[in-house]
C-alpha cells in the first residue's frame, strides 16, 4: 500500500470506530429514532452535491427496488436498532459485537454460493469467531438486557445482508449514489417520528457535538475517505480496517466513557478476529483472480458497507 493508502486507512479505521462513542453520547439528550434521523440528513445534505455533480442519481432511481432493500437492512433498520442498543449497553461491547458482521456475511455466502464451500480451515475460523461472541455475551459481559441481544442480533444480520445485495443485485450503479440515496430514504421514513420524539429540554453541548460528529465525520467524510481509499488500494484491501475499529471502540469506550475493561473484551477481541482472519481470507487462487481483476470504471469499486 502506498504512504496515502496507509493514511486513509487509519483515517478509517478511526472515523468508523469512534460512532458508538459518539452515539453513547448523543442518546443521553435525543431519542434513539432523533439520532439516526439527524445523522442521515446531516450526511444526505453533505453528500448530495457530489452525487449530483456525477449525474449517479438516474441509475440509481433505475435500480430502485434493490436499492430499498439495502437501504432497510443496511441503514434503516439496524442504525436504530443498533442505537437503541447503545442505551443499555457499553459503547465498546457493541463494537466489538459488531466485529461479527463478516463471520455471518461468510456463512450466507457458503450457504448461498453453489462454487464455494465450508473446508476446515473456514469451519474451524467460523467457530473460533463466534466463540468471542459467546465469550463477549457470556463472561460477565452481558450489561444489558436480552431485548439489547436480539437488537444486536438483527443489526448484525442487515449488516450482513447488505453487502451481498450491493454485489450481487446492485454491481453496476454508482456506490456513492445507492449511499447518499439510502441515507435520504432513511431520513425521510423517520422524520415525523423524529419531530415527534424532538427533546423537550435544551441538549447539552456533549450530545450536540456528537451528533454533528456522527452526521459529518463518521458519515459525510467517512464515506469520502472510504471511497478515496477504495480508489487507491482495491475494494479488497479497502476492507481490512474492519479489523481495526472495534478495538478503536473499544478503547475508546474505557478512556474516554470509562466503561467495564476485562478478560471477556480482550479474549472475545482476539477471538472474533482471529476466527475472521480464517474465516474469510480467500484461498490463494481466488485471491490471485480477485488481485488482476481491474476496478469499476467509476474507481470506486463497490459499496460494501454503510458507516458503523
Amino acid at each position: 500500500m502506498t504512504r496515502r493508502g496507509w493514511l486513509l486507512f487509519a483515517v478509517m479505521s478511526v472515523l468508523w470506530g469512534i460512532p458508538y462513542l459518539l452515539i453513547k453520547v448523543a442518546v443521553r439528550d435525543f431519542s434513539p429514532v432523533t439520532v439516526v434521523f439527524l445523522r442521515t440528513g446531516i450526511g444526505a445534505v453533505l453528500l448530495l452535491p457530489f452525487v449530483i455533480a456525477r449525474k449517479e442519481l438516474p441509475a440509481v432511481l433505475r435500480a430502485w427496488r434493490w436499492v430499498i432493500a439495502y437501504t432497510l437492512v443496511e441503514v434503516t433498520v439496524p442504525w436504530l436498532l443498533l442505537t437503541a442498543a447503545e442505551e443499555r449497553l457499553p459503547s465498546s461491547l457493541v463494537g466489538l459485537l459488531v466485529a461479527a458482521v463478516p463471520l455471518v456475511g461468510a456463512i450466507l455466502l457458503l450457504v448461498t454460493r453453489t462454487d464455494d464451500r465450508l473446508d476446515l480451515r473456514r469451519g474451524l475460523g467460523l467457530l473460533i469467531g463466534f466463540g468471542g461472541v459467546a465469550a463477549l455475551l457470556g463472561l460477565g459481559n452481558l450489561r444489558g438486557d436480552g431485548l439489547s441481544v436480539v437488537e444486536m442480533a438483527v443489526v448484525v444480520a442487515g449488516y450482513a445482508v447488505g453487502p451481498i445485495i450491493v454485489a450481487r443485485k446492485l454491481g453496476g450503479v454508482p456506490a456513492t449514489g445507492v449511499i447518499v440515496v439510502s441515507l435520504a430514504l432513511t431520513t425521510i421514513v423517520y422524520a415525523p417520528f423524529a419531530v415527534a420524539s424532538w427533546p423537550t429540554h435544551q441538549p447539552g453541548l456533549p450530545a450536540v457535538g456528537a451528533m454533528l460528529g456522527l452526521g459529518v465525520l463518521c458519515t459525510a467524510i467517512a464515506f469520502l475517505a472510504f471511497f478515496a481509499l477504495i480508489a487507491e488500494v482495491g475494494p479488497a484491501r479497502a476492507q481490512t480496517f474492519i479489523y481495526v475499529n472495534p478495538a478503536v471502540a473499544l478503547l475508546l469506550g474505557v478512556l474516554l466513557l470509562g466503561e467495564p475493561f476485562g478478560v471477556a473484551d480482550v479474549l472475545g477481541l482476539a477471538l472474533i478476529l482471529g476466527g475472521l482472519l480464517l474465516a474469510t481470507r480467500p484461498r490463494a487462487a481466488a485471491r490471485a483472480v480477485a488481485e488482476a481483476e481491474p476496478e469499476d470504471d467509476n474507481g470506486e469499486g463497490r459499496a460494501s458497507a454503510a458507516g458503523r
